[in-house]
Order: structure tokens, then sequence, then C-alpha cells
């Protein structure tokens, strides 16, 4: 008895870190519309044919160090700066979100497709962009 409790929980716990894994490649919002993860080798090839605005979420001291030369705006997702600008921008826009490692420009993304954007893409950390050979800048 003890062993079959055993074996269910072990299956259990196993099909939920599965789904955790599987679920985590996009995500979608209640209307089913989904964040994009690309890399950088897909967002070099996609802004050529879908061109939009490439956004910065990371904080001040991050972009001062350097950034994407393309980038076209800076908002910090942490200071709330990128919320508080979040309803001013254009739903119909192509967005391009990066930040230090994909995370925050993850959430970022998500708040967008949260507010009614559909053409957002998270395009993941600003070192894996320059190591695919995207200009990068100094303020």
């Amino acid at each position: 008895m003890n062993k079959t409790i055993i074996i269910i929980a072990v299956i259990v716990i196993a099909a939920i870190v599965l789904f955790s894994f599987l679920s985590n490649e996009d995500k979608k919002n209640k209307s089913g519309i989904t964040v994009k993860n690309i890399s950088a080798n897909e967002f070099k090839q996609q802004k050529e044919q879908q061109p939009g605005i490439v956004i910065d979420v990371r904080t001040q001291e991050e972009y001062d160090e350097g950034h994407l030369a393309e980038t076209d705006q800076h908002r910090d997702l942490l200071n709330g700066d990128f919320e508080a600008q979040i309803d001013s921008l254009d739903k119909d826009e192509t967005y391009y979100l990066y930040c230090r490692s994909g995370n925050r420009s993850g959430q970022a993304a998500e708040l967008m497709v949260e507010k009614g954007f559909e053409n957002v893409y998270n395009i993941g950390g600003y070192e894996d962009l320059v190591s695919a050979g995207l200009e990068k800048k100094r303020k």
C-alpha cells in the first residue's frame, strides 16, 4: 500500500515538473495571444521582415554600460518605468524586448500581452545579442 502511494506521488510530481518545463516556451494570455521567445539570430532575420521598436528593459546602469545600437527605447522594468509607460505604446506596432538574460524582457512581454499587444517578441539577453553580431553602443 505505501509503495503504491509513493509511486503515485512520484508520477504526479514528474508530471507537474514536465508540465512546468513545457509551458515555459511561450506564454499565452487569456485571449490566446502568445509571447514569442526568439533567439538572437531569429531576431536578426525577423527584424528585416517585420521592423519594429526595440526596447531595453534593463536598469539605467546596465544600459549605460552598453546597449544595442538599434535600441529605440530604454524602459527599466525594475523601477516601474516600463509599466508606467506601457499604455502610451501603440498596440498595433511590433516590439522586440531584451534585458540581461531574457527573464525581465519575458516578464515585460507578458505585461504587454496582458494589455492586448499582439506583436511582442522576447529577444533574450544583451550579451547573446552582441555575440550574435548585433552592434553595441555605450551611452
